[in-house]
């Protein structure tokens, strides 16, 4: 049995294939739904993640109750994703279209981030390859912050692009848990 198989066959005995079965095509439906209907789409799982959030967060405070550590974070997180998943559900219609504006946001400034911390390896002997992807990162980061409205639709759309990729991905390794 080759690496990959084994890895395959220890990701598959956690979970059932038809159940990444199942995965995968939720994956696909869900990115074809954002490149046809992105509006409804992007309003429905903004309120599935208030809905998460929410309930995460209260799930985070009742947890205190059972394991102490960190107590401080937990109640933190917890009460901050309380407020998001309440703040998104008061006004689903407005947070469709600011959510992933903000993700636009904490994309770009990530990519510059990122871009910076290569340039500066890439000084430091990482070589060309990793001051080349530095300079793309910044110049990355710099057009989603510059251009957020199209950013933000690029984010949708390449989102969309994954699902559907990773959800391909999911069916084949489905079929092939199946066949093992």
């Amino acid at each position: 049995m080759s690496t990959d198989e084994s890895a395959l066959s220890m990701e598959t005995k956690a979970m059932p294939w038809w159940l990444i079965l199942i995965e995968g095509i939720a994956a696909i439906v869900v990115g074809i739904l954002l490149f046809t209907s992105t509006v409804q789409t992007m309003a429905v799982l903004v309120v599935f993640l208030g809905l998460y959030w929410l309930i995460k967060g209260i799930f985070d405070i009742v947890s205190l109750f059972v394991d102490h550590t960190a107590w401080g974070w937990k109640l933190f997180i917890g009460i901050i994703g309380i407020l998001a998943g309440l703040l998104i559900l008061r006004s689903p219609l407005m947070s469709t279209f600011v959510v992933p504006v903000i993700f636009t946001w904490v994309l770009g400034f990530y990519a510059i981030i990122a871009g910076i911390v290569m340039l500066i390896q890439a000084f430091k002997g990482g070589g060309w390859g990793v001051g080349i992807m530095g300079v793309i990162g910044i110049l990355i980061g710099i057009f989603l912050l510059a251009n957020t409205l199209i950013g933000t639709q690029m984010v949708i759309w390449l989102s969309a692009l994954t699902l559907i990729i990773g959800g391909i991905a999911a069916i084949v390794v489905a079929f092939r848990a199946r066949s093992n």
